[in-house]
Order: structure tokens, then sequence, then C-alpha cells
């Protein structure tokens, strides 16, 4: 009987190996599938990158920088590849990539936007090479790869691309992912291709996550080792302005009230001139309204006169007068001057959209801040600011309403939520350090060898 146990044991342990190997091998083909797809696909490419390019959602004249074709030279000595997909993620790693320069290190920094790419030009100037990210598909990565040669690879948040992992992998290059993030609907969704998780997690070198939801989450798929440091966002510089535009816009508002709707998305900015609409009479207002996406903004404007509100637009450099009832920021990059133009912030894709945008702007610019319940790709943020009074989360377009009027008119409690989020940002300080240090083992022998290595000239 106990020899017939221990076979049945037995048997059911090799049973359970076989289907493990079974699974990492459906994986091993998913992967080589994908990769094998990105070729068949790749004489696409180019009609594709052109139509984008017609669309406005590509750089017209760097376009083949996508396909993995260098625009600048390389610099001689060593250089870290690092990677942030929209604005967010790379003002969050500005402070890192600094770091990286004053230790001598070239920075490469890909990003996947317009927009990023003009951030990055206007606050990083020369102190990194630009290009836009290649298209993850095996020919364009590996000619971006075989050009650059980069020491180490450095990701923001949640980006994982397949072939990028893969190729990166098979040459040796460390691959590392700071201020790790994964929504809820992300990890959902890995967690139904363990396997397939398992295999590209598997191969990152170091993660370092925002929080220990974030840790445990990448633990889970297969990550390791992973180390917790906080959101570096939280060490960030406060989004500039233009100090002359700032004093126009002032003196035209003059002692009106304020209040902003930020990061909107569809829906949202026609709740935002419902409640303009509702409060006007008792609060004379001004509502200023920053979609997420500026190329929505004639569809804004035009949804908002139909309601028969006044609007000024800031890329037509339209004065506010004391008939405006909604002043648009329909430009990119500003939003250090919307926030400076006001202390009582909304925060959109939290009331139709989902997810959430940073709270950790407008908290940081002196703004109280409220939001809509959908705020899980900001979760720890928020739990921060909620926690200390920085910030309210509300339920429907009625509880915002109610929200704004109280803080309009109580100059008390909005001042008291304004100091709460301004200590909130005080504590959550530190992540910066933590990464630096977390990443030492990576980049203290860069430093050694830049440092022996003249940096003036170039090597292909």
């Amino acid at each position: 009987m106990l020899a017939e146990r221990r076979i049945f044991h037995i048997s059911g342990h090799e049973r359970r190996s076989r289907t493990g190997a079974i699974r990492k091998g459906l994986a091993r083909l998913a992967l080589t599938g994908y990769r094998v797809a990105g070729i068949l696909v790749y004489p696409l490419a180019g009609p594709f990158l052109a139509y984008r390019s017609w669309k406005g959602k590509e750089d017209r004249l760097r376009r083949s920088e996508r396909l993995g074709y260098a625009s600048q030279p390389r610099p001689r000595g060593p250089l870290v590849w690092a990677h942030s997909a929209s604005v967010g993620e790379t003002l969050a790693l500005i402070p890192l990539l600094c770091e990286l320069g004053r230790r001598d290190i070239h920075v490469l920094l890909t990003t996947g936007t317009v927009t990023s790419a003009e951030l990055v030009s206007n606050r990083l100037g020369d102190q990194v090479i630009h290009q836009y990210v290649p298209l993850d598909l095996k020919f364009s990565m590996k000619r971006f790869v075989s050009y650059w040669r980069p020491d180490a690879c450095i990701t923001a948040e949640s980006e994982i691309w397949p072939t990028t992992l893969l190729e990166l992998h098979r040459r040796k290059i460390p691959q590392i992912t700071v201020n790790a993030r994964i929504s809820d609907r992300s990890f959902e969704r890995w967690q139904r291709h363990d396997t397939i998780a398992e295999a590209l997690f598997g191969k990152m070198s170091l993660v370092v996550a925002q929080s220990d939801l974030d840790a445990e989450r990448f633990r889970d798929l297969g990550a390791w080792p992973v180390l917790v440091s906080g959101n570096l966002k939280g060490d960030t510089d406060p989004p500039p302005c233009d100090p002359a535009a700032l004093q126009r816009y002032r003196e035209e508002i003059g002692e009106r009230k304020t209040w902003a709707a930020i990061s909107t998305f569809e829906g949202e900015e026609k709740a935002v001139a419902g409640i303009h609409k509702a409060l006007m009479p008792r609060n004379g207002q001004l509502t200023i309204i920053v979609p997420r996406h500026p190329e929505r903004s004639d569809a804004i404007e035009d949804m908002l006169k139909t309601q028969g509100l006044v609007v000024a637009r800031r890329s037509r450099n339209d004065p506010i007068t004391p008939e405006t009832d909604i002043f648009l920021g329909d430009t990119m990059g500003e939003m250090g001057l919307y926030l400076r133009l006001t202390e009582l912030a909304f925060v959109g894709r939290s009331l139709t959209g989902e997810g959430g945008q940073n709270p950790l702007e407008p908290a940081m610019l002196g703004c109280a801040v409220l939001s809509g319940s959908h705020v899980q790709n900001f979760r720890d943020a928020y739990a921060n600011l909620a926690r200390k009074g920085g910030a309210r989360l509300i339920r429907d377009v009625e509880m915002l309403a109610k929200a704004v009027h109280y803080l309009l008119s109580n100059d008390v409690a909005r001042r008291k939520m304004i100091d709460a989020g301004q200590e909130t940002i005080n504590e959550m300080r530190g992540a910066l350090s933590v990464t630096v240090k977390a990443l030492e083992p990576y980049i203290n022998p860069l430093t050694v060898t830049a440092r022996l290595q003249p940096k003036s000239a170039t090597a292909r």
C-alpha cells in the first residue's frame, strides 16, 4: 500500500512537471510567434509611420528613428539607455537622468510621443541624447541596439516590450525598471498568461517599485530582485511656467475666484461646464479646463459654446475678460502656468475615465486636490494625500459641484488642504536616493570608466 502511494505521488509529481514543461514550451512558442509576426509586418512599418505622421502623431522629419536608424552619433564611453513612454514618466525620470549626467555617464533617452520629445528638448536640452523609441520589431530593435550599444537599459513605470526584452537579454545588457508600477488591469492580464509573464519579467535585472503592492505584483509575475523606493514624482521639481504669461493672466483674472479641471477626458469637460453654470451665480468664478489631449480642444470649445459659455483659449492668446467663463488650456507643457492661476484643482480621468492622473503636481504647486474615485493607476499617491487631508475623492458630478463650491467659498478649509498636500509631498521625497543606491552596482563601474575616458570623441 505504501509503495502504491509512493508511485502515485511520484506519478503526480511527474504530471505536474510535465504540465509545467508544456506550459513553458507554449510560452516560448508564443514569444517566438510574436517575433516572427514582427518580421512579417516589418515591411508595413514604413507606411504605418507615414500615416501616423500625416495624422500628426509622429515627427515627420525623424520617423526613421522609429525603425532604429540613429540621427545622432554615439559618444565614446559608457552610455545608459533610458526610456519613458509619456510626459509624466519623462518628468519622473529627469532627476535620475541628471544624476547619471553628474556621474559623467552618457544618457540616451527615448520617448514615444512628439509631446514628450518637446518636453525633453525644453527641460534637458543637450544633457541627454534624444531619439524616438524604435518599434518593438526585430529588425528595428536589432539595428538600434547594435548602433547605440548601451551598457544598461532603464525603463520607467510599466513598459514591457517582448522583442526589446529578449534582444537585450540575448546581448547580456542589464534591464532595470524604476518607479515601477502595474495597474490592476495589466496585472490581471499578465496573470492570465503567467508563463509568458515569467519568461519576460524573469529577464529583468532589477525592479525598483513605487509601492509594496507594486513590488508584490512584479514578484508574482517572475521579476527578481524587486525593491521599493516610493514614487520618483515626489522628487521632481514643480513644472515651470513663463513668468510674463503668469503675470498677465493674474492681472486679467483680478479678484475672481478660480478653479481648474486638469487632465480631463471625454465626458468630464461637459460635467465641468455644468458645474460652472450651476455655481456661477453664487461665485462668479473663472473655470480653467486643461484637457489631457489638446487635439480635442476644438470639439470641447464647440460643446462649451453650445451651452452659452464664453471661451478664451491659450493657444490663440485670447485675453481673459470679466465675461470669460472658461479658460481653455489647450497647449502642452504649460501645466505649471495653469496650476499657478488657481488654488483648487480637479484631476481628471477619474469620473468618466479610468485610472486617474497624477495628483502630485497640483499638490506641489499649492492646490487643494479633488478627484473622482477611479484612481487605481495612482492609488498610492492618492492614499498618501487623502490620509493627510490634501485630497478628496468624490463619487459623482453632484458631489464634485458641492466640493468645488465649499472650497471656493471657504478659505480656511482650502488652505488646510493645501498645507496638508504640501506636507505629504515633503514626506514622499526620498525615492530618488533609494533608486540611485539600488542602481549603484550597475552605474558605479560605468562612472569609473567614464571618468577615465574623455567624453569629447564619438565612436561607432
